[in-house]
C-alpha cells in the first residue's frame, strides 16, 4: 500500500505555512515623513494655544485647574514642574462618552506664559475651534479671579 499523501508534499505545505507566518510577523516600514508637521497640524496648534501676561507658572496652573473644574472636569494629574494638567469628564447628553483634555503651561518670554489645550472626544482629537475658544474664555475669567 502506498500512502495517499507523500512526505514531500507535507513538508512543502509546512514550509509554505512557516514562510507565510514569518512574513506576517514582519513590521511595516514607517515612511520618512511620518512625524513631519503638516499645515493642518500647525493650524490646529494655533487654535489650541494662547499667550497670557503671567510671570508665575503656579498662578497659571491654579487658573487652568480652576477653569477645568468650572467646566465639569475631574483633574486626573497635575504636575507643576512640567506645567501639565490632565482631566476628563463624561460628555452630555449620553454621559458614557468621555472628553479628555491635556493642558500645558510653559514660559514664553519674561512675564508671559503660553497655555496650550489638547482635547479628545472618545479618543478622537477635537479640532473645532469653538471648543478651544470656550475653554480659553473660561480660563481668562479663572485667571482674573486667581490673580486677585
Amino acid at each position: 500500500m502506498k500512502p495517499s499523501v507523500a512526505w514531500g508534499e507535507i513538508a512543502g505545505c509546512l514550509l509554505a505555512a512557516m514562510l507565510v507566518m514569518v512574513q506576517g510577523c514582519a513590521a511595516p516600514q514607517p515612511s520618512q515623513d511620518l512625524l513631519a508637521p503638516t499645515e493642518a497640524q500647525m493650524k490646529i496648534r494655533s487654535v489650541q494655544s494662547r499667550s497670557f501676561d503671567l510671570a508665575d507658572r503656579q498662578v497659571a496652573m491654579r487658573g487652568v485647574i480652576a477653569a477645568l473644574q468650572d467646566l465639569g472636569f475631574i483633574i486626573e494629574r497635575a504636575n507643576e514642574s512640567l506645567g501639565l494638567v490632565t482631566a476628563a469628564r463624561f460628555a452630555e447628553p449620553r454621559f458614557y462618552d468621555v472628553v479628555g483634555i491635556t493642558v500645558t503651561v510653559r514660559p514664553e518670554a519674561e512675564g508671559r506664559m503660553t497655555i496650550r489645550a489638547n482635547a479628545i472626544y472618545n479618543n478622537k482629537p477635537i479640532e473645532d475651534p469653538k471648543v478651544y475658544q470656550n475653554f480659553f474664555a473660561t480660563l481668562e475669567r479663572s485667571l482674573f479671579l486667581v490673580k486677585e
